[in-house]
């Protein structure tokens, strides 16, 4: 290894201003600030009574530390190099240790640009998703039951918490129509708006008994679950409030109330539903959530529409458009078309697996993931 000099001198100058860059968009003075607020209010007896806002400030805090630690560790690098290049100066050359160094700053970079990405205001909040089969009757109800369980095993790799709220089964009681979910972490709607479109598989149908050639599509639609932070005002006349029994698989655990809630907003014609609890009361509650999601959502896309923003998300959320193939015959490969990303591993992809967030992330790195920042 040789270390020449001026290059090194020109990408660690290069990778310092990159940093100073990333510090004033990522606000990073703004978050050690409220990070000591934090701290502070987390000690305070009055927090310890309320578990619900205890465990709203401690997620904020751990997002907040997470990017303020990573400028800590660029900082060390940075201090690190520098001694370094002193001690090269007076003749004594690690060359190992400044070509780790410089390594080291260009991963952490990386990292902080993907923060960057996750900057918009509901990223870091948990997400409601909705999975609906396409046409293709029992193809596309088996492909949203393979879609489902991706994102599925992929929120449990990553240790977040999942809810299903509503589901409709398909025609032969093993596919799924439409299904819709709860899930809670950090970050999951940062990350998952990535995936927001539809998803086309092609294989050798497994219903087919001559084993032809399928394809076959469902969409993905993801929106956050809004917090007190935004106010988002539903009036009792804005909206009608459907009852009805919930489905079930039978038996002893049949529901036999009309336990189940459907909500209209009538001025926007969004329609949610919920019936995964007993109660109606509660059943009510997770409708009303999923509502104020959707009526954000739906007011945030109003006014991005003549953005450029927009044009560029146009293909992410338009039914009509594929955003990924997921082909198993006859050959394996899994491609997302706004990118061009690939792999031939799609088993790791259907499983979940950390090739997964890769087609996440570069979306986000090459499209752009501000979105409501």
């Amino acid at each position: 290894m040789v270390l020449h000099r001026k290059e090194v001198d020109a990408e660690s100058e290069k990778l310092r201003s990159r940093g100073t860059v990333l510090r004033a968009a990522l606000r990073v003075s703004e978050k050690e600030t409220r990070l000591e607020e934090l701290q502070t209010l987390l000690s305070s007896p009055d927090v310890w009574s309320d578990n619900e806002k205890m465990a709203q400030l401690n997620k904020e805090k751990r997002i907040l530390d997470d990017v303020v630690n990573i400028f800590n560790e660029l900082q060390l690098f940075q201090d690190d190099l520098t001694l370094l290049f002193e001690f090269a100066d007076e003749g004594e050359v690690d060359e190992e240790g400044i070509h780790h160094l410089i390594t080291s700053m260009r991963t952490t970079i990386e990292k902080l640009e993907f923060k960057k990405m996750l900057g918009g205001r509901t990223d870091p909040n948990n997400a409601f998703i909705n999975i609906n089969a396409g046409a293709g009757g029992r193809e596309s109800q088996d492909w949203a039951v393979m879609l489902t369980r991706m994102y599925l095993r992929w929120a449990e790799r990553r240790g977040f918490t999942l809810s299903e709220i509503d589901r409709v089964t398909g025609d032969d009681a093993a596919g799924i129509k439409s299904v819709t979910y709860l899930i809670e972490g950090d970050f999951v709607y940062g990350y998952l708006k990535a995936e927001i479109g539809v998803h086309r598989l092609v294989r050798i149908s497994p219903f087919d008994s001559n084993k032809r050639r399928h394809t076959s599509f469902a969409s993905l639609f993801v929106t956050p679950e809004i917090d007190d932070s935004i106010d988002i005002d539903i009036a009792e006349s804005d909206i009608r409030i459907d009852t009805y029994r919930a489905s079930g698989a039978g038996g002893q655990h049949i529901n036999t109330t009309d336990s189940a809630v459907r909500i209209t907003h009538l001025e926007t014609n969004l329609v949610v539903q919920c019936q995964n609890e007993r109660s109606q009361h509660k059943n009510k509650s997770t409708a009303m959530k999923m509502m104020r999601s959707k009526l954000y959502e739906y007011e945030l896309q109003k006014k991005m529409e003549d953005s450029q923003a927009q044009e560029k998300q146009k293909m992410a959320v338009d039914f009509g458009s594929q955003i990924r193939s997921y082909v198993l015959h006859p050959y394996k490969m899994v491609k997302d078309h706004r990118t061009n990303f690939e792999t031939g591993n799609a088993d790791a992809v259907l499983g979940g697996e950390e090739i997964l967030d890769g087609f996440m992330e570069r979306y986000l790195l090459t499209v752009g993931g501000d979105g409501d920042a």
